[in-house]
């Protein structure tokens, strides 16, 4: 088959198959599996009990999400460089910034380990007050309190080495297994899975990436209309009163039922922020639970599709923000393609076929803010008062859920006027309307946002091992209170 055909055939099943598969049954159909672009070359490692000349322990970042190559090494000091991802060419630059290697051999002695092309990373402010990850178990990780930039190179100096072998990240990885992992077992917690009587999941494969993973999406729900829940049990004429008083101030929307809303979550469009997935395993852990009242309620009124790894390639590559063929995700909205982006192409295709989407969340990390915040639609085309006071209505009830959210800082991604360009991502207006939420807010007329977490800690509440995988989950799961609040306002109503 030609590369030609099978374009072709890919673009077909996607417009005339993709809306019957997401709103009825189950599918395991996706874009034929292409070649590898490139060999998979996920780090350098030294065979043998020693790291180099000098150095009687060993180094290694062949595994995955690894990165890191050799520079040097003695007994007290090992030096390193982080690899550089593909061309971007819509960022003109080449990436870097994650890394994952391991030591072995070095327990007990004090080792200082340099990473010495730090200052020429994608985001090199973000490692100031910056702390390396460490595990010995690759479960249990922590902090290295004592890690330093100096004079353009990171410093994780470790007095002393916690064992003989060690693992060094950039955050908690979350490697394609757990994924894997992730996404079984939260088919088979389900109602259709034989869970019980948790809600209904249905895994979707919407495509697959140039390394020929499929790209998962778990629907919560089934589309269509619901029917309010009973909410008078009363008998007697002061309860039958006080109801209707209640129902004075409710929408017709939630007096009568009527249509789903229609919400989309997607995260890990930039794979080295692991921190997405950590979240992920939170916010869908409370959809599960079939007796949290909250989440019976959003299920009973909205369907939930849920992407949680946008970008597996490039999370199995070591990468920051790209994927196999370097492009960065959250920049292909406006023109993605099966030969550059088709991890956004599948993705925007399936948004198209499930009807008007109502709500948006894309699940990011970012290297040198200190705090978790939304960047969103502010100075899109059409962006109005509407959904700028439901925009505001969920970043209140976020906070309210859960602290580590906040409205206020930082002020450079604040929001802004109607029509006001002033987040960095829309600074320049040939890639405007590019990224997830600005597209989505302006294919759809609907609240498109970015949702923030740091790579060091929400100064805010700093703890010693700072933003950790166990706060992405507490945030994940307080996400379910922020989509419940603003339910009802996310549509317009329809004219009688």
């Amino acid at each position: 088959r030609t590369p030609e055909a099978t374009r072709m055939l890919s673009l077909v099943r996607g417009s005339s198959l993709l809306s019957s598969l997401l709103r009825s049954t189950p599918s395991s159909l996706y874009s034929p599996r292409r070649p590898l672009r490139r060999p998979m070359t996920m780090g350098s490692c030294a065979f043998g009990s020693t790291a180099g000349d000098g150095a009687s322990y060993g180094f290694s970042s062949s595994f995955d999400s690894g990165n890191g190559e050799l520079v040097s090494a003695t007994e007290d000091v090992l030096t390193m460089r982080m690899k550089e991802e593909p061309f971007t060419k819509k960022d003109d630059r080449k990436h870097f910034q994650w890394f994952h290697f391991r030591i072995t051999g070095a327990g007990g002695r004090p080792l200082k380990v340099v990473i010495d092309n730090a200052d020429q990373a994608s985001y090199p402010d973000g490692w100031h007050d910056y702390k390396a990850f460490c595990s010995s178990d690759r479960t249990t990780w922590h902090r290295v309190q004592t890690t330093s930039y100096v004079g353009g190179k990171l410093v994780i100096d470790l007095r002393p080495v916690p064992s003989d072998c060690v693992y060094l990240a950039y955050f908690v990885p979350y490697n394609y297994e757990r994924h894997l992992d992730f996404v079984a077992s939260t088919v088979a917690a389900s109602r259709g899975g034989g869970g019980g009587g948790g809600p209904a999941v249905t895994l979707h494969t919407l495509g697959s990436t140039l390394d020929g993973r499929p790209l998962d999406c778990l629907r919560f729900g089934s589309p269509g209309a619901w029917t309010p829940e009973a909410q008078f049990a009363g008998a007697s004429p002061e309860d039958a009163a006080a109801f209707e008083q209640t129902q004075l101030a409710l929408s017709p929307w939630e007096r009568q039922g009527g249509p789903k809303r229609v919400v989309w979550i997607i995260g890990r469009q930039h794979p080295g922020e692991s921190m997405a997935s950590w979240w992920m395993e939170g916010f869908v852990r409370r959809l599960l639970d079939a007796e949290d009242p909250v989440a019976r309620r959003v299920l009973r009124r909205a369907v939930v599709y849920v992407v949680p790894h946008m970008n597996p390639d490039g999370a199995v590559r070591g990468h920051l923000r790209t994927n196999a063929e370097g492009a960065n995700l959250n920049r292909e909205w406006g023109e993605p393609s099966l030969d550059v982006s088709p991890e956004v192409f599948h993705t925007r295709n399936a948004m198209d076929a499930t009807g008007p989407v109502d709500l948006m969340l894309d699940v990011h990390g970012d290297e040198a803010e200190p705090y978790c915040f939304i960047i969103g639609g502010e100075g899109t085309p059409g962006w109005d008062d509407r959904r700028a006071g439901v925009q505001r209505d969920f970043k209140a009830a976020y906070a309210r859920a859960c602290p580590d959210f906040q409205t206020v800082f930082p002020r450079e991604y604040g929001s802004a006027p109607s029509g006001n360009v002033i987040t960095a991502k829309t600074q320049d207006p040939l890639a405007r309307f590019r990224t997830a939420d600005e597209q989505v807010s302006t294919r759809y007329t609907c609240v498109g946002m970015t949702l923030e977490m740091p790579f060091k800690d929400n100064v805010q509440l700093a703890q010693a091992d700072g933003w950790t995988p166990r706060r992405c989950e507490i945030l994940g799961a307080a996400t379910v209170d922020a989509i419940h609040a603003v339910l009802p306002v996310l549509r317009i109503a329809a004219p009688p």
